[in-house]
């Protein structure tokens, strides 16, 4: 699948995420490795197959093999850890925020790709995953690593939008079902 063949398959309604999409993929100030890293890990974190398929084929074509692991490897380990710390952030019994974690989380140390990247992927699928604690978290890094609020900007502009797509293809089998 392809990114024209998914935005072929968002309905009337979602005009706007299909202009949006080509949009956000070439936003300026994202390298290529950011641009595509962003997108297919938040189209993991958004959880549709078909996304995902059209998502990690495009990306493939502009970044290499290692970037793409290290993407999956943000939305696997964001998948827990965004659970793990929103719960420490949200629980009344604010002693579980100071007990330690206990979770195996090297790959955020060693991902394989430049530091920063790999931040701003963890970054867009906290977004998703509404984990506000992780999401203080890696913007505090990014930043501090030297990426402006444009990046970070846009690199959450990728995450809604692919996110967006998601909720909305999800949503269509029940709308054709109502249809009918």
């Amino acid at each position: 699948m392809s990114i024209e063949s998914l935005k072929a398959r968002l309905p009337d309604y979602a005009k706007d995420l299909k202009l949006n999409l080509g949009t956000v993929l070439s936003a300026p100030g994202l390298t290529p490795r950011q641009v595509w890293g962003t997108a297919l890990a938040s189209a993991i974190a958004a959880r549709n197959p078909e996304v995902i398929a059209a998502i990690e084929s495009e990306a493939a074509k502009h970044v290499d093999p290692t970037a793409l692991n290290a993407a999956r490897a943000a939305a696997a380990i964001m998948a827990m850890t965004n659970v793990y710390y929103r719960f420490t952030h949200l629980v009344s019994a604010k002693d579980y925020a100071s007990m330690p974690a206990k979770l195996r989380m090297t790959v955020i140390a060693n991902p394989g790709v430049d530091a920063v990247d790999f931040e701003l992927w963890s970054l867009a699928v906290s977004a998703i995953n509404g984990c506000g604690q992780c999401i203080d978290a890696h913007e505090r890094q990014v930043t501090a690593k030297g990426a402006s609020r444009e990046t970070v900007q846009n690199v959450i502009r990728i995450a809604a939008v692919i996110h967006a797509i998601a909720v909305t293809l999800n949503a269509e089998p029940a709308a054709s079902a109502r249809a009918a």
